[in-house]
């Protein structure tokens, strides 16, 4: 952070576009002040594109004259509805809104609006470093107006509610979730006070949408620490509300003195190793849940300790229920995640046992395009604290790479599919769909995964029919596609 003082926000400011707000502002005869992230961001260093105007008036008629000036490249879009207008120029975002204060009822996030002053704005503000106002009027021009010493905040690191903790999260508790995330985003701590209060108003989270909270997350989610934020939301007991099937997993039981490791915190080490390498927000999300079966699926056996067998194949299960109560999208990145937390087992155990060529084929065409965000995934999830172990491992996984690049070279398994079709074989045989072209479609799928035979029609094909004699089946007469036996065919195992 850097101390700035009111020459130092003049320098900051000097830009085309506050000058020509400060210009209509003077012409309307109305204060007006930059407000929030920006400004905060300008003390903390961080690059901001997007500008907040508050304005002791009409935002909307600011925003409008405001647009007119800029001329033909702006864009102004005006929500009448909620009294703020935006304008788009050339890459930036400008909201206007009027000063106002609110007043809430117990039952609803929606406040009652009313036009008020600078103070009556600041004071509605969420957190005292999101409440410092600069002025753009041209006689106070950079003034800083900072009420709730949210520069002091910011030098402590420090998130803080500028009023009563208590009425400001009652009044909208999704500031809750926006008090974790700048948290977790900022790298800053919550003030005790401040954090009390989100423990004693946590039940009040029941009445914000799934989208919204859904929305604070992926913020969460993006930082580059993100198991910051889920500490502090299982610390103040938001979790359990809000993600009961991830705040299942803390803790750790004990049986006959034998304990299994924390899933939780091992979990959120796992998240935090995969942000190093991807800003894929499903495939972060795919390593918050790789391990959310295990709560389902624990057992404690006397020889072998505490077993969490066919956790991957259960959280798979579990992640479309957990997205449509999330309200986080039914599509293709729900099942990218569910294809992730699935297979993400698949290559530790190839790299914890001899690495076959059969394995990584196999492993290879279940992933198929994915299967580079698989193997970072796999990668992150080695948090063995035995630096043998961990080093074995990661080096089996450079093996497996290695194999996974020989293999598609030589093989193009990679999303394949078996070179002689279901309809080539009802062709052969006279058949119509039955399960037995379904059997013999699935084995010369294995067949190629096993290496038996290669990825070629005619060794493929010739495959087909040793399989189907053994089955009793006899082609009805010579198939036009059919190719000649290859000397290329393996015995079946």
């Amino acid at each position: 952070m850097r101390n700035l003082t009111r020459e130092d926000l003049i320098h900051l400011l000097d830009k085309k576009i506050f000058h020509q707000i400060s210009e209509v502002a003077d012409e309307q005869g109305v204060e007006c002040y930059v407000v929030g992230g920006y400004v905060r961001d300008l003390f903390l260093e961080r690059p901001s594109q997007d500008i907040d105007i508050v304005t002791v008036g009409s935002g909307i008629a600011l925003a409008k004259a405001l647009a007119g000036r800029l001329g033909r490249g702006a864009h102004l879009s005006v929500f009448s509805n909620f009294g703020t207008a935006q304008v788009k120029f050339k890459g930036m975002e400008v909201e206007f809104v009027g000063a106002r204060k609110e007043s809430y009822s117990h039952d609803s996030r929606k406040p009652v609006v009313e036009d008020g002053t600078l103070e009556d704005d600041q004071n509605r503000r969420d957190f005292t470093i999101n409440a410092l106002a600069v002025c753009l009027n041209r006689e106070r021009f950079g003034e800083l107006v900072d009420p709730f010493d949210g520069v002091w905040d910011m030098e402590d690191r420090l998130v803080r509610t500028p009023l009563d903790p208590d009425i400001t999260f009652s009044d909208d508790p999704l500031r809750m979730m926006r008090c974790v995330r700048f948290a977790t985003q900022l790298n800053f701590y919550i003030d005790e006070e401040t954090f009390e209060a989100l423990e004693r108003n946590r039940e009040r989270i029941k009445i914000i949408s799934r989208e919204r909270i859904a929305d604070e997350l992926n913020k969460i989610m993006m930082t580059p620490t993100p198991s910051k934020g889920f500490v502090e939301l299982a610390r103040c007991g938001l979790l359990p509300l809000i993600f009961p099937e991830l705040a299942a997993m803390e803790g750790v039981e004990k049986v006959n003195g034998r304990a299994h490791k924390d899933n939780f915190y091992h979990t959120l080490e796992v998240l935090d190793n995969i942000c190093r390498h991807t800003d894929n927000l499903w495939l972060r999300w795919a390593a918050l849940l790789h391990d959310i079966g295990k709560p389902r699926t624990k057992r404690f056996d006397p020889v072998a300790g505490w077993t969490f067998h066919n956790h991957n194949f259960i959280g798979a299960k579990m992640v479309p229920d957990i997205f449509r109560k999330m309200k986080l999208p039914m599509n293709e990145k729900m099942k990218y995640v569910q294809k992730m937390v699935e297979l993400h087992m698949r290559p530790i155990v190839i790299a914890d046992e001899e690495v076959t060529d059969s394995a990584v084929r196999r492993l290879l065409f279940e992933a198929g395009d994915d299967i580079e965000d698989l193997m970072t995934l796999c990668e992150a999830d080695i948090t063995s604290k035995n630096a043998q172990r961990k080093q074995r491992f990661l080096d089996n996984f450079k093996l497996v790479r290695r194999k996974l690049v020989d293999l598609e070279e030589r093989d193009r398994v990679r999303n394949f599919q078996p070179p002689v079709s279901g309809e080539e074989i009802m062709a052969v045989f006279g058949l119509s769909p039955c399960r037995e072209v379904g059997s013999l479609k699935s084995a010369i799928k294995d067949a190629i995964l096993d290496g038996v035979v290669p990825n070629e029609h005619d060794a493929a094909y010739e495959f087909m029919l040793r399989r189907a004699a053994k089955m009793g089946l006899k082609p009805v007469g010579t198939s036009e596609t059919g190719g000649a036996p290859s000397a290329s065919v393996k015995e079946e195992v």
